[in-house]
């Protein structure tokens, strides 16, 4: 469904994504894990077009995000990290003007914003004003724009940053609800999230691959059966870290 290829990126003389490759399928979820300015977000904008590629492609659904950018973003749901929304609008309202802009009208506008609304978990909420919410709330709201559309791609950049407890269940739980029917990529820097969420994960560092492979897969890496230990490994380990491919 996603399909990554030698992804780069340069800002002047910063190379902050060195040739990034992998895929992601149909029913998976995927970890992008690293420490921050590891290139976990460049790498999510590239992705979705938000920022054009120095080198390499990605592909979504078989379209070609820099050539054909219109039918990717039909394709792709995404919630950026500390996602925007309007504070003065209701959550029923900012939803609505989402689905416009997706060109939803009549029944189907009316459909899709409540069944997003329900996975979301925001019927309680959804005629406040967005400014009101707590963040758990905010977050939620920007997460049922993100899969207003029943986009197959699901692009999430640190989807349970800053959440309490509870607030972080509730969203881990929403995605694994939607596992099965989408391609789900979740940047993060939180490794409970791998166990919580991901079939696979990856970690990055200094804008490359170090590790690619099902959460057993990295933790067996380890010495001690603990990702966080490889992680650190990995992401402090210098010049001899190398990459390597899942299986």
């Amino acid at each position: 469904m996603l399909e990554v290829r030698d992804l780069a990126k340069r800002f002047g003389a910063i190379e902050a994504v060195k040739g990034v490759s992998f895929s992601v399928g149909m029913g998976e979820v995927l970890g992008f894990l690293g420490p921050n300015g590891a290139g976990k977000t460049t790498t999510m904008r590239m992705i979705t077009g938000f920022l054009p590629p120095t080198a390499g492609s990605a592909l979504v659904g078989g379209h070609d995000v820099a050539r054909e950018p219109v039918a990717v973003k039909r394709l792709i749901g995404y919630l950026p990290e500390n996602a925007p929304a309007y504070h003065s609008m209701s959550v029923t309202g900012f939803l609505q003007f989402v689905a416009d802009v997706r060109g939803l009208r009549g029944k189907s506008r009316a459909t899709a914003v409540d069944g997003a609304i329900q996975k979301c978990r925001l019927e309680t909420v959804r005629h406040q004003t967005i400014g009101t919410l707590s963040k758990g709330y905010r977050q939620r709201t920007c997460f049922a724009q993100a899969i207003l559309h029943n986009p197959q791609v699901l692009i999430m950049d640190e989807p349970t940053d800053g959440l309490d407890p509870n607030q972080k269940h509730t969203v881990r739980t929403m995605i694994k609800e939607m596992a099965h029917e989408k391609a789900i990529i979740v940047s993060t820097h939180i490794l409970e999230e791998v166990d919580a969420i991901c079939t696979k994960a990856i970690i990055i560092s200094n804008g490359r691959i170090v590790a690619n492979g099902t959460p057993a897969q990295l933790r067996a890496r380890s010495a001690t059966g603990r990702l966080d230990d490889l992680f650190r490994e990995l992401t402090l380990g210098g010049p001899n870290t190398t990459r390597t491919e899942e299986g």
